[in-house]
C-alpha cells in the first residue's frame, strides 16, 4: 500500500487537481469551502495501472499552501511514500512551492512527480518550457532532483492519464514499506461516527494493526482495542504498513484523543522528552540557531514546542549540520531513524529538519563531551539498533554473541544497540541454555504463524491422531528457518516459547494447538463402539490385532486414535486389552503376588480364563513397567 501527498503554493490547482485524479473532493470543513482554500489535511485514493496489468489502490494526502497553515501541512507529509508537488503554469515556482521543497527534502521524502497544472491558462509555449525550467531547477539542489515534470490541466482533463502513469511508474520503483512488526499510527484526524464511536486516522507505520488488537494511545497511554479497520472506506482485517487506515476505537472517547497521539501494539514505543539529532539548518534560513533557542518540533502528526540544545558548537550557521539534543515541553512519540522538522515560532518559519538518533538518551549530555560527540557520529552513520534489527531479520535466528559479530561496531555501540531493541521490544529472546536466542519481532510472528499453520494442516490430515511428532515437528520448522540449522536443543526452546505464550500444546511425544482435540466422524464412532462391544463380550480373550482392524473396516488410523486415547492397551505379539480389563487383571496379579509371593503363567492362565498368549503378553508388559520380574518359571513383585 502507497501515499502520496501533495505540496505546493496556495491556490495553484492541488485539490483540484485531486478531485480530478480521483473524483473526490478533499475538502472537507465548510471554512474551506467558502474561501475555496484548502486549510486542513484532506483524504482520497486513486486507482493507478500496475505493471502487472491490475490496478493498485493508492492514498492521496491533501495538504494545505497557504503560509498561514504549513503546520497542518506538515502533519499530513510525514508518512508519505512519494510527493506530488504542484506548480501552476501561469505563476510558476513562488515561496510556499520553495518552502514545501525545502520540508520535502528534509523529510527525504523518497520520490516526487511534478504536476505543472493550468496549462489552459498559458497559451505561450515558450512561458510554459521557462516555469519547467524553473522546477527543474528549483528540484536540482535537492534529493528530488530528475524527478519527472508532467504538464496537466484538471479543467480540460489534458495530462491526467500521463500524471497516473508516471504516479504509477514512481510508486513501482520504490522499496517495500518495511514491516518492524512493530506498528505505530500518526493520529492526523480524531471523530467520532454515529453507531461506530471512536474513529482515527493516520498512515500506519512499522508493521501491521488486526482488528482484535489491544493497542494503547501515547503518550497518554489510555488503552483501547481495534473494533475495525478501513483502508479507502473498505474494511479490512489486517493493515498493512504503508497504508491509509482509519481504526475504529473501543475503550476510549475521541475527547481523549488528539491529532498527534500515536496508537501502538502495548509496551512498543515509550514517550519521551529528551531527544538526540542530527539537525540540518536551512541554506536561507534567516539567523545562525543559537543555543537555548525557543522552536516547535514536528515528527509524525505532532507538534510539541521545545528549547534547542546545541552540542559541540557555540552557533550553527545557515546551512551547517550539527548535534542537537532537544527538551521538548510535553512528551514524542519518536524511533530512531525518524524525520522531523524545526519552525522557529514567532515569526513562523522552518529553519531545518533532520533525523532522530536517539530517541531516549539517558541524560542531559555536556555540550562539548567529546564521548558524546563520538556517540552521535557513530549513530548519524548507522543508527546501530536499525542495523542489528536489519541483520537479524537476515540471520533469521541467532544468539546475542553471534548478532554482534556480524555487524561493524564496537562492543560498547554493539551492546547498547541490543538493549535498545530489548527496550523497545522490536526483538524476542528465548531462553536455550547457557545462551538465549533472538529472533525479530516480526521473524517471530512469522515463524509462529507459520508452524502453526503446518501444524493446522497436520490436524487436517490426520484428525484423530493426537498431534503432530516431535520429530516430524522440528523438520516443519526447519523449513521455516531457511539457512538456519536447527539444532535440538534451539527446537525445544522454541517449541517451549511458543508453548508458554499459549500457540500451542507440546509433551514428550507431539505437538498440537490448543483447541484441537481428536473427534471420530459418527461412521468411525459405530465402528469404535462395535469393537468396544465385542472386547467387552470376551474382556481377557478379545480380538486380537487383525480381528480388530477387519471390525474397524482396516482403518488403522482409527486403531491408533484409541491407543492414543488410553482406551485399548496394544501389548507384545499383537495383543491388545481394554485399558480397564488390563488394569483389573494387574490388580488381581499384583494382590496375589502380595498374598502368595510368586505366580505362573499357567496360573494367570487359569485364573482370567484366557490364552497362553494373552497371560504371557500381560506378564512381559507387567515386567516392563517394573511391577514384576522372572526368576525361572514364576513372577514375583519387584
Amino acid at each position: 500500500m502507497r501515499v502520496i501527498g501533495t505540496a505546493g503554493h496556495v491556490d495553484h490547482g492541488k485539490s483540484t487537481l485531486v478531485h480530478a485524479l480521483t473524483g473526490i473532493d478533499p475538502d472537507r470543513l465548510k471554512e474551506e469551502k467558502a474561501r475555496g482554500m484548502t486549510i486542513d489535511l484532506g483524504f482520497a485514493w486513486l486507482d493507478l495501472p500496475r505493471l502487472d496489468g491490475e490496478v493498485e489502490s493508492v492514498g492521496v494526502v491533501d495538504v494545505p499552501g497557504h503560509i498561514d497553515f504549513i503546520k497542518n501541512m506538515l502533519a499530513g507529509v510525514g508518512g508519505i511514500d512519494a510527493a506530488l508537488l504542484v506548480v501552476a503554469a501561469d505563476e510558476g515556482v513562488m515561496p510556499q512551492t520553495r518552502e514545501h521543497l525545502a520540508i520535502l527534502d528534509l523529510l527525504a521524502i523518497p520520490a516526487a512527480v511534478v504536476a505543472l497544472t493550468k496549462i489552459d491558462l498559458v497559451d505561450d509555449p515558450e512561458w510554459l518550457e521557462l516555469v519547467m525550467l524553473d522546477a527543474a531547477e528549483l528540484l536540482a539542489s535537492t534529493h528530488l532532483a530528475g524527478a519527472p515534470i508532467v504538464p496537466v490541466s484538471a479543467v480540460t482533463g489534458a495530462g491526467l492519464e500521463k500524471l497516473k502513469r508516471t504516479l504509477a511508474t514512481v510508486l513501482t520503483d520504490l522499496p517495500p514499506r518495511r514491516n518492524r512488526g512493530r506498528p505505530r499510527l500518526p493520529i492526523d484526524r480524531v471523530f467520532t461516527l454515529s453507531g461506530f464511536g471512536t474513529v482515527v486516522t493516520g498512515t500506519l507505520l512499522d508493521g501491521e494493526f488486526n482488528v482484535g488488537d489491544a493497542v494503547e494511545i501515547l503518550p497518554a497511554r489510555r488503552t483501547a482495542r481495534i473494533r475495525s479497520l478501513q483502508t479507502h472506506r473498505r474494511p479490512v482485517q489486517t493493515a498493512q504498513p504503508g497504508s491509509r487506515v482509519a481504526i475504529n476505537l473501543t475503550g476510549v472517547g475521541a475527547d481523549e484523543l488528539r491529532r498527534g497521539d500515536v496508537v501502538v501494539h502495548l509496551n512498543t514505543l515509550t514517550p519521551t522528552t529528551l531527544i538526540d539529532v542530527r539537525f540540518r539548518l536551512l541554506a536561507d534560513a534567516p539567523r545562525p540557531l543559537r543555543h537555548n533557542q525557543t522552536v516547535d518540533f514536528f515528527v509524525g502528526a505532532a507538534e510539541i514546542p521545545g528549547v534547542v540544545r546545541l552540542l559541540g558548537a557555540e552557533t550553527l550557521k545557515p546551512g551547517e549540520e550539527g548535534w542537537l539534543q532537544l527538551r521538548l515541553a510535553r512528551p514524542a512519540v519518536v524511533a530512531a531513524g525518524d524525520r522531523f522538522i524545526l519552525r522557529q515560532p514567532s515569526p513562523s518559519q522552518t529553519l531545518g529538519g533532520g533525523v532522530v538518533l536517539s530517541p531516549s538518551p539517558q541524560r542531559r549530555w555536556r555540550r562539548f563531551d567529546p564521548n558524546v560527540l563520538t556517540r552521535l557520529q557513530t549513530l548519524a552513520r548507522g543508527r546501530p539498533d536499525e542495523i542489528l534489527l536489519e541483520t537479524l531479520e537476515r540471520l533469521r535466528l541467532t544468539t546475542p554473541k553471534a548478532l554482534l559479530t556480524h555487524v561493524e561496531l564496537d562492543a560498547a555501540t554493539g551492546a547498547a544497540a541490543l538493549d535498545e531493541l530489548r527496550r523497545q521490544r522490536a526483538l524476542v529472546e528465548i531462553a536455550a541454555g547457557e545462551e538465549s536466542l533472538l529472533l525479530s519481532l516480526s521473524a517471530w510472528r512469522r515463524l509462529a504463524d507459520g508452524f502453526a499453520a503446518r501444524v493446522a494442516e497436520h490436524h487436517r490430515q490426520f484428525p484423530l491422531r493426537r498431534g503432530l511428532p516431535r520429530s516430524e515437528a522440528r523438520s516443519r520448522m526447519q523449513a521455516l528457518l531457511p539457512g538456519v540449522v536447527l539444532s535440538v536443543r534451539h527446537f525445544n526452546a522454541l517449541i517451549d516459547a511458543l508453548a508458554q505464550q499459549g500457540l500451542l500444546y507440546a509433551d514428550d511425544a507431539c505437538v498440537r494447538l490448543p483447541d484441537f482435540a481428536p473427534t471420530p466422524t459418527p461412521a468411525q464412532q459405530r465402528s469404535i463402539e462395535r469393537v468396544l462391544a465385542a472386547f467387552a463380550a470376551s474382556p481377557y480373550a478379545p480380538p486380537n490385532l487383525q480381528d480388530t482392524l477387519r471390525i474397524l473396516d482396516e482403518n488403522t488410523e482409527l486403531l491408533e486414535y484409541l491407543t492414543d486415547q488410553g482406551v485399548l492397551v496394544r501389548l507384545g505379539g499383537d495383543v491388545l486389552l481394554r485399558a480397564e480389563d488390563f488394569n483389573a487383571m494387574v490388580e488381581e496379579i499384583t494382590a496375589h503376588l502380595r498374598a502368595q509371593g510368586a505366580i505362573t503363567l499357567a496360573e494367570v492362565r487359569d485364573r482370567f480364563q484366557t490364552s497362553r498368549k494373552y497371560a504371557q503378553a500381560v506378564l512381559e508388559e507387567m515386567d516392563a513397567r517394573r511391577l514384576t520380574r522372572r526368576e525361572g518359571d514364576v513372577r514375583v513383585l519387584r
